[in-house]
């Protein structure tokens, strides 16, 4: 099937290997995704509540972590800067990250503050509820220190700049404020998934990839419609001065604001969904990436958007690989 869009096969082929090499610093919330799969045929005589019978359990990297792992991925190489507890789930955490090859050696260690750790109980395929392990306090001294020293050393070098704001402490305003500075004043793109409570001090970033839902939030409008659409995405990105917004529609596909003037909308490539679990970490790593790579806005948006496509025909926390997205745009472009 032809996909009826200005975009070349062999110009995204190039950038996608050129995504190869390319260091990207990912600032924010490290949290392990734990999953128990199982069935359910019976409700507790206990209270009225479905018995799931577990038959087996797995665990992947959420969060920055996993924007850190799909970066891995995809050929680039990560540079992952948050914070983790002292505790066993923090142990997890790093076999995780040691096993999908993303280097934990920046990563600061706060014995006050318990790793973020999240369990979903599946059952035929459906969630049943999520119980949730964590801090939401913003970190402080050791802690912030480190992670403030971390950016000067490190994002100098880098060819980009992730910012992963799940809400649970690590980006406080003076980390956002430093490491947008750094990023700015040195010419390199910022790509944000942002977090509403935050979301004025992402002011002059490259681009912010909030969902439909979160970006309606905070402009105190729903978006129901295309008129409201237009009045939100125009009005985020005019709001933080930001050089685009990129507004994810779910099945709708994704609508792309620049600074410019130009308006881009990309419909979903995605044929089936079975999780968007990690959709939106899989969107913010291609877009910076790309750019990074020299792509422009729409180009790195419409590769996010066939990577997102990918991730979200599996169950549970995915990556897109550097192979998969060629193959997905060959699909739609051939």
């Amino acid at each position: 099937m032809s996909d009826p869009t200005p975009f070349a096969l062999p110009r995204l082929y190039e950038l996608v290997q050129r995504f190869a090499g390319r260091r990207i610093l990912v600032l924010g919330d490290l949290m392990l995704d734990h999953y128990l799969w199982g069935r359910c045929d019976r409700i507790s005589p206990e209270a009225p509540v479905p018995v799931v019978e577990v038959q087996r359990e797995s665990s992947s990297l959420g969060g920055a972590g996993n924007v850190a792992a799909n970066l891995v991925a995809l050929g680039a190489t990560p540079a992952l800067v948050g914070v983790l507890g002292e505790d066993s789930r923090a142990q997890q955490l790093l076999d995780a990250f040691t096993a999908r090859g993303v280097d934990t050696r920046l990563l600061v260690r706060d014995p006050s503050r318990p790793t973020t750790f999240k369990t979903r109980i599946i059952a035929q395929h459906q969630q049943v509820v999520r119980a949730d392990w964590e801090s939401r306090a913003e970190i402080e001294g050791v802690a912030l220190e480190g992670v403030l020293a971390m950016l000067a050393r490190e994002l100098p070098a880098c060819d980009g700049l992730i910012v992963s704001d799940y809400g649970k402490g690590v980006l406080t305003r003076a980390v956002l404020d430093r490491a947008i500075s750094l990023a700015r004043g040195r010419g390199i793109p910022i790509a944000v998934d942002p977090k509403e409570s935050h979301i004025d001090a992402y002011t002059g970033v490259s681009i912010l990839t909030p969902n439909q839902h979160e970006a309606g939030y905070v402009m105190g409008r729903r978006v129901v419609d295309e008129a409201s659409l237009m009045e939100v995405g125009w009005g985020l990105q005019k709001r933080l001065d930001a050089e685009c917004a990129l507004v994810t529609r779910g099945a709708d596909g994704m609508s792309l604001f620049e600074k410019s003037g130009r308006y881009t909308h990309l419909p979903t490539v995605a044929r089936e969904v079975y999780d968007v679990t990690g959709a939106g970490d899989t969107v913010v790593s291609v877009v910076a990436v790309a750019l990074a790579a020299g792509a422009d806005y729409p180009e790195a948006c419409y590769l996010a958007n066939h990577a997102a496509g990918v991730v979200i025909r599996e169950i549970g926390t995915a990556s897109c690989s550097a192979t998969q997205l060629r193959d997905s745009l060959a699909s739609a472009l051939s």
